[in-house]
């Protein structure tokens, strides 16, 4: 049985004493939320500040990045693994659409990041997704395949199951388009595929695999419904602490 997991990436949104406002209003919100896990992602300037005032709710806190070295250095401008621990971090968002395509990450950089998640004891969400000209042009399975495989890649079948895979399509981030459930579904149900290719049914059995892509309250039961949909990773609606709570509290 796969939990689903709910996580919210704040992306550069949120002033410390916003995020606190943000995750005290949001734990009342979801206290009784035991269908799923449920995980935060601030900027790095509010990461310790929430995670205190988390400290004992059942909401967790993730990074949104972390350096692809796991060692301490002279990396100006970097985070490591545990930096984002010792913030109070036990998830990571990983390889996110906009970090490959503002920052250039390619699917070599991210499984080096993954690896450094995995030695530092982070949970990796690994994403992956195509661009609406890769839909356009028939080529969406074959760039997913290609992203899941080499971000994924070098991973023994026991490693790779505590991984969550988040399929964000490019072109439904942050544009109020939503890919359909039936479309989600397709998807989601490939990536599966393609995950028991690399490490066997069992391992792709167990692994989760959330949607990300302008997830809203109004579209994440139909979402939900969907047999290989584990969760969502959730932009902007997320900001809303009543918000993000319906869609955590979709069973309700």
């Amino acid at each position: 049985m796969r939990k689903p997991v709910i996580a919210g990436n704040w992306k550069m949104y949120k002033l410390v004493s916003e995020a606190v406002s943000l995750v005290l209003e949001l734990k009342p919100l979801v206290a009784n939320a035991n269908h799923c896990e449920v995980v935060v992602a601030p900027p790095y300037t509010s990461l310790r500040s929430v995670a205190d005032r988390l400290e004992g709710s059942g909401i967790k806190v993730a990074g949104q990045n972390l350096c692809e070295s796991a060692e301490f250095g002279a990396r100006t401008g970097e985070v490591n693994g545990a930096m984002l621990r010792d913030a109070g971090c036990e998830w990571v968002i990983i390889g996110h659409s906009e970090r490959r395509e503002f920052s250039s990450e390619n699917d070599a950089l991210v499984n080096a990041k993954l690896k450094a998640a995995m030695k530092t004891g982070l949970r990796p969400i690994v994403c992956v997704g195509e661009r609406l000209e890769e839909r356009e042009a028939g080529r969406a399975e074959e760039v997913v395949r290609s992203q899941v495989t080499g971000s994924l890649g070098s991973l023994t079948p026991d490693e790779a199951m505590p991984i969550v895979v988040a399929y964000e399509p490019v072109w439904a981030i942050g544009t109020g388009r939503t890919a359909t459930p039936e479309i989600a579904q397709s998807m989601h149900a490939s990536i599966r595929r393609f995950l028991m290719e690399q490490f066997g049914n069992k391992t792709a059995d167990l692994m989760r695999i959330l949607y990300g892509g302008s997830v809203k309250p109004d579209n994440i039961k139909a979402l939900m419904a969907q047999r290989d949909i584990d969760g969502a990773l959730v932009g902007g609606a997320s900001l809303d602490a009543r918000s993000f709570a319906q869609i955590v509290n979709y069973p309700g």
